[in-house]
């Protein structure tokens, strides 16, 4: 298993150099591309950024943290050396002239990207079902979804291709990727890390994130993204100081695992993975504590208003004018519009477009939306109370292990109740993070959530971390 550590220190101390990491990476992309994972790799951006660092090393520089570590981006991140084009017909051919945040801080520190990642077209999906570029397989299991929308960032590295990649989660997109695959995948407090260079989706829930393998990787990756950027107005100060190996600040030392996460309707494995996680807290020294959170029936019903409100928002830009796809067959002005959009969103994008003018339209503003944002208030007060009472929150991430490919592809209300316990955190704005909990009889992963109050993320990825380290003694 390749590791960031393990990569950096040996190119620091001369052992290997960043060009044969990279080739080593885009070797092992090229072995693998059944999974339909990546949409592109950028091998020519990759070695002249791996020469770079190899010249710095020479002179006796020190390159960053993360020297000479190869890394993969979802395809909504711009980034520079291929197309951006959130596996969208729409973007097919666009070239970005900027870099996103995300990424010129990690390179900012030596890591190397080399390739753009699958997702559902513009993030509007869970299962990675739904690209341009057709469907991700399961990194476990080839006849199952990979999770999405990050599906292909989840799946490059549980492969072992890249020691972590990057994605984003609006609503689950990295946390259920990442159980479906066995790997690490947190979702920040909202504002952590600029979205700035970041295909906007909705943008009152839209947060950066990474993948790994393990807590103290992804512990570091997001300490290098952190922080305040003036290009991305919602972002905060930074807040983020690592807790790991430290002590993690806890008051009541109380975990409180959420019970209607646990009913009759989730799987009996993934009850059972979870709670098995719990003991392992309780041995670690927390009380395990059984709490409710009402309002999180009501989750689903609250991010399908207020979601595709956003999408139907932030995707008015595409408009077959400015940039992206332009029909041929346009004759008109309004057909520049219409045929361009209808030949460059997937089924899902146009569903998601037309929910969203529907609830924001004159005379169904006041009972869709603005109810919708009403609700939103209680979960989050629901939210706060329990965190008075618990340091942190446990329970699974998803109801079911990863579903077969083409499952639930016809039904999107079953495809949308995947997202039924991830969506809560995401509309409060709360850190959560899918820490892997084992697996079920057949070998498909199962993750956990943990989730906790406000600008606690370097503490709560530092609880997984001290489950992870008693499960590896």
């Amino acid at each position: 298993m390749i590791n960031i550590f393990e990569i950096r220190d040996r190119v620091l101390a001369g052992e290997t150099t960043a060009k044969a990491e990279v080739e080593e990476a885009l070797a092992k992309a090229q072995k693998n591309e059944d999974y339909n994972a990546l949409v592109s790799l950028t091998p020519e951006y990759a070695l002249q950024r791996a020469a770079e660092i190899d010249e710095k090393l020479a002179r006796g520089e020190n390159p960053g943290e993360l020297a000479g570590v190869p890394f993969v981006v979802k395809d909504n991140f711009l980034a520079f050396g291929g197309p951006s084009t959130a596996s969208s017909k729409m973007l097919a051919n666009f070239s970005t002239p900027i870099q996103a945040t995300a990424v010129k801080k990690l390179e900012d520190q030596g890591a190397i990207f080399i390739g753009k990642s699958n997702l559902d077209a513009f993030a509007h999906g869970g299962s990675t079902e739904n690209s341009a570029f057709g469907v991700t397989k399961n990194a476990v299991d080839e006849t199952r979804v990979a999770g999405g929308s990050s599906g292909g960032s989840a799946v490059i590295t549980a492969l072992d291709v890249v020691p972590f990649a990057l994605g984003t989660d609006t609503g689950g997109s990295i946390r259920q990727p990442a159980s479906f695959n066995g790997v690490y995948g947190i979702k920040p407090t909202y504002g952590t890390v600029s979205r700035f260079g970041v295909v906007a989706m909705a943008s009152s829930t839209d947060t950066i994130g990474a993948f790994a393998k393990t807590a103290a990787e992804t512990d570091l990756v997001m300490r290098i993204m952190s922080g305040k950027d003036t290009r991305d107005m919602m972002t905060v100060d930074d807040f983020y100081e690592t807790k790991i190996g430290g002590e993690i600040l806890t008051g009541n030392k109380k975990i409180g695992l959420i019970s209607e996460f646990m009913d009759e309707n989730v799987d009996a494995e993934v009850r059972a993975r979870t709670l098995e996680y719990a003991g392992k807290l309780k041995k670690a020294g927390y009380e395990i504590v059984d709490v409710s959170l009402p309002m999180s029936k009501y989750s689903l019903a609250i991010y399908y208003i207020i979601i595709p409100a956003e999408v139907s928002s932030n995707l008015a830009r595409y408009d077959g004018v400015r940039y992206g796809l332009r029909s041929g067959a346009a004759k008109t002005l309004g057909e520049v519009y219409g045929k361009s959009r209808d030949e460059g969103f997937e089924p899902e994008n146009k569903r998601r477009i037309m929910i969203g003018s529907y609830v924001l339209s004159s005379g169904f503003y006041d009972a869709y939306y603005l109810q919708a944002q009403k609700a939103r208030t209680l979960l989050v007060q629901e939210f706060n109370k329990l965190f008075e009472e618990c340091d942190f929150l446990l329970g699974p991430v998803t109801p079911t292990p990863a579903f077969k490919i083409g499952e639930n592809a016809s039904d999107p209300i079953k495809m949308y109740l995947a997202d039924i316990m991830t969506v809560p955190a995401s509309i409060a704005g709360l850190p959560a993070i899918s820490a892997p909990a084992g697996a079920t009889e057949s070998g498909l992963p199962i993750g956990v959530q943990l989730i906790g109050p406000m600008k606690s993320d370097a503490d709560m990825i530092a609880l997984a971390a001290l489950v992870e380290k008693m499960e590896t003694k």
